[in-house]
């Protein structure tokens, strides 16, 4: 926002002394300064920290009130509701199984689905929990039910993920939903994203502990159209979870026996999931999707379950002979795992419950329980007391956490207000060095007018989310060449490859693209959306200013 204009009312009236008073002295000026720099100082605060709130997930009561006003504003239909108030992290303790070590246990996968608002995610997931056990036929009747005497009954399955009453009521999933499934292969951990325009912030989240997201797109006429275009969230799905990190990409297009598409006698089409595929595969590319390595498309049906589990039948589609869902995921090879490097845990959720909880993935390194570790950037020291993983039967109670998985630690020695989303655990002998300057290559996806030197957003980097300024424009590059094309750009623009100099508001714990990827990479968004992409090149250090020139002034350490 344009926070200058404000500030400068109290500004102009604090410097215009009355003329019939005796002349002002340097004291007088130096107070008169004050003000007015007081004036300005409280005006960005506020601007700032209404920027920042729109970027952070909501818990639940600030979401229903959100979700109240929004309908009474007429921007979410009842019917198009399909989504919303979420199952988010399990607050809930589940029954603690037992103690185990973790190398025992099936290689683990993370998927988000993610898409626009009604193109089934939460039905594919919940059909998905049905088809594994998760949801036993008691339950499955009684959302059956439930779903009937709403006039619902295609949304029964999604309701296995949304479980909350505003939810159901809309059929939105608001908040990530968990739910944890095993096949012979594997244990898998579902996050089930919001594709609601207002939640992107929730799939932020979700996509920045994924190892897989499976986009899923609607083929029903008009549906599909509305997701792609400009407004619509698939574009803005497949490049945030490009950004976050996910390394294989498998695009569900669904709905393939809608009466709108199917053929006669309900046989898929195979016209229409090419013309469908056709129109993904040029932008997946633009994104940074390998197409050959990093894609894979597959039709199927979330309600009847064709190509989720059991393949399709030949009878229905003769033309695609590939591997069911869940039978691609099982044979996917396991993500590697980062032993070797310094442990690295970004804290992705927070809570009470009997002590203080964090919970988020392990990108690096392993913990063992009983160990004594640091969070950044306050540098505080925490013992691990224990260490959960949600299993199909509950939690599972591991003595040493390995690199990849998805867990729960209580942890002693600070409170949960006093943490953010964002900070890092690491070991004392290794940690990460928190700064608020750094140099940073930004593709400028989105953004209707001119970016100078001075302009704010948000910045969001695996779980942190912090406000931040284009200090200033290094050099444009050649996109192809990805050489220097113009020195010390005036401004940038809406498709542009550009180096800046950014600075943060607070303290974040990142690092280098080059030394490690999940922590240097990051997505800038401001009003609703994502308006660039951009990876860390160089950290940036007060003491580096010396070298610089001018580098980073106004300081980087310390806590946030």
């Amino acid at each position: 926002g344009n926070f200058g204009a404000a500030a400068a009312e109290p500004a102009a009236a604090a410097a215009a002394p009355p003329a019939a008073e005796k002349e002002s002295t340097w004291e007088d000026q130096d107070e008169e300064k004050t003000v007015a720099k007081d004036a300005v100082a409280q005006v960005t605060a506020k601007v700032e920290s209404t920027k920042i709130e729109a970027e952070v997930p909501k818990d639940d009561e600030a979401l229903k009130a959100e979700l109240k006003k929004m309908k009474e504003e007429g921007l979410l239909e009842d019917d198009e509701e399909a989504e919303i108030l979420g199952v988010g992290p399990v607050k809930a303790p589940k029954p603690t199984v037992k103690q185990v070590d973790s190398s025992t246990l099936k290689r683990h996968l993370n998927i988000v689905f993610i898409g626009h608002v009604d193109a089934g995610k939460s039905t594919i997931s919940g059909h998905i929990m049905y088809l594994s056990g998760m949801v036993d036929e008691r339950t499955m009747e009684k959302y059956e039910r439930e779903a009937k005497a709403k006039h619902r009954e295609s949304w029964k399955f999604a309701w296995c993920m949304d479980t909350t009453d505003e939810e159901r009521a809309k059929g939105k999933t608001q908040e990530c939903g968990r739910g944890s499934f095993e096949t012979e292969a594997k244990n898998y951990t579902i996050l089930d994203a919001p594709g609601h325009k207002n939640f992107v912030p929730h799939m932020i989240g979700g996509a920045s502990q994924a190892d897989v997201a499976v986009l899923v797109i609607s083929v029903r006429k008009g549906e599909f159209e509305a997701g792609f275009d400009r407004a619509g969230q698939t574009r803005e799905h497949a490049v945030l979870a490009k950004t976050a990190g996910v390394k294989m990409l498998v695009v569900a297009i669904n709905k393939m026996d809608d009466p709108s598409v199917a053929l006669e006698g309900g046989l898929w089409d195979e016209e229409r999931y090419n013309e469908v595929k056709g129109f993904l595969e040029p932008f997946l590319k633009q994104t940074g999707f390998n197409l050959k390595t990093e894609v894979h498309f597959m039709p199927i049906s979330g309600f009847t379950a064709w190509n989720l589990k059991k393949r399709v039948d030949p009878k229905i589609c003769s033309w695609y002979t590939g591997p069911s869902l869940l039978e691609f995921l099982d044979n996917l090879q396991p993500q590697q795992r980062y032993f070797d490097l310094p442990l690295r845990f970004p804290v992705a959720d927070k809570y009470k419950e009997m002590g203080t909880c964090v919970m988020g993935k392990l990108e690096a390194g392993t913990i063992k329980v009983g160990e004594q570790l640091v969070v950044l950037p306050n540098k505080t020291p925490i013992v691990v007391e224990n260490i959960f993983v949600d299993h199909k039967d509950g939690q599972l109670e591991l003595t040493e956490a390995l690199p990849g998985d998805n867990i729960k630690m209580k942890i002693k020695g600070v409170e949960e207000d006093s943490l953010r989303l964002g900070f890092v655990i690491c070991r004392k002998e290794n940690m990460c060095r928190p700064c608020k300057w750094f140099d940073a290559t930004v593709q400028i996806l989105d953004y209707p007018s001119i970016i100078c030197p001075g302009y704010s957003c948000v910045l969001h980097i695996h779980s942190a989310i912090e406000e931040c300024t284009f200090y200033k424009l290094v050099a444009i590059l050649d996109k192809k060449t990805r050489t220097v094309k113009q020195k010390d750009p005036k401004f940038c623009k809406q498709g542009d490859s550009v180096v800046i100099r950014i600075r943060m508001h607070r303290t974040v714990c990142v690092e280098r693209y080059k030394d490690f990827s999940q922590m240097g990479r990051f997505m800038l968004r401001d009003q609703g959306n994502t308006i660039g992409v951009g990876i860390i090149n160089e950290l940036k250090y007060p003491e580096d200013k010396k070298k610089d020139g001018e580098g980073a002034k106004e300081g980087g350490g310390g806590g946030a």
